[in-house]
């Protein structure tokens, strides 16, 4: 199979312990998984949107809205399955072998319901530009982070009394994006590696990422609440 373009994946399994069934619960009136489909679907860089699951309610969910949908084996649904071992599935599915097939491909988690069209562009554009093997999307570590220790609580991010902003400028792998070409997926495995080329995206965007019942409540709030902050993505 030949893509002119990018395909994006939606990797959904049908379980999940902490917030039963999430990817299909309702969410601002549309099924969860409905949100990522449909940015994917309006972004001029992308040919082709799959749903990656095990699940039949969200296979059927996911061709209702537009997706075209791989059934994955039990043996890549589990709770420790990688994304990048479901995303070899997916390629070699479609018979994709190297990137002369395919420019690269787009991992969506559903659980990031806030994209916008205009984030995924500029993700592709910092990808090409870097001409990397690999993107993803990081926020802003704003938490004074430590461990404990013998009842102590020891500082590791940054030093006792502190200002926020002083602090060193540390970055989290958020979960909204991830862009890769074929080869790093198939003969790694993986949907990024050590030199994968970040993008730092806003707050709204890395702030979010569904695991619990008080992420989703959250994520409503802001989607509902803070359209203007979602809608005016600023890349830096």
């Amino acid at each position: 199979m030949l893509f002119d373009k990018y395909i994006a994946w939606i990797p959904a399994r049908g379980g999940s312990k902490r917030l039963p069934k999430k990817n299909s619960l309702i969410f601002c009136g549309k099924p969860l998984i409905f949100y990522s489909i449909d940015v994917a679907k309006r972004c001029p860089s992308i040919d082709k949107v799959y749903v990656s699951t095990d699940d039949s309610n969200i296979a059927d969910l996911a061709r209702q809205y537009g997706a075209e949908v791989i059934m994955r084996p039990e043996a890549l649904s589990s709770d420790t399955a990688s994304t990048g071992s479901a995303a070899q599935h997916l390629l070699a599915t479609l018979g994709i072998t190297s990137s002369k097939q395919l420019k690269g491909l787009i991992t969506l988690q559903p659980t990031q319901p806030l994209r916008t069209v205009s984030l995924l562009e500029s993700c592709i554009e910092k990808f090409e530009n870097a001409n990397a093997s690999a993107l993803l999307t990081v926020g802003r570590n704003r938490h004074k982070l430590g461990r404990i220790e013998n009842g102590a609580f020891i500082t590791i991010t940054y030093k006792p009394e502190q200002r926020s902003q002083d602090m060193e400028p540390l970055y989290f792998e958020d979960g909204v994006v991830y862009i890769t070409k074929p080869e790093l997926i198939l003969e790694k495995g993986m949907v990024f590696d050590e030199s994968a080329v970040p993008f730092v995206i806003p707050d709204v965007y890395s702030r979010i990422d569904i695991d619990d019942k008080l992420d989703f409540d959250i994520a409503e709030f802001i989607f509902m609440h803070e359209k203007e902050l979602v809608n005016e993505f600023s890349p830096r």
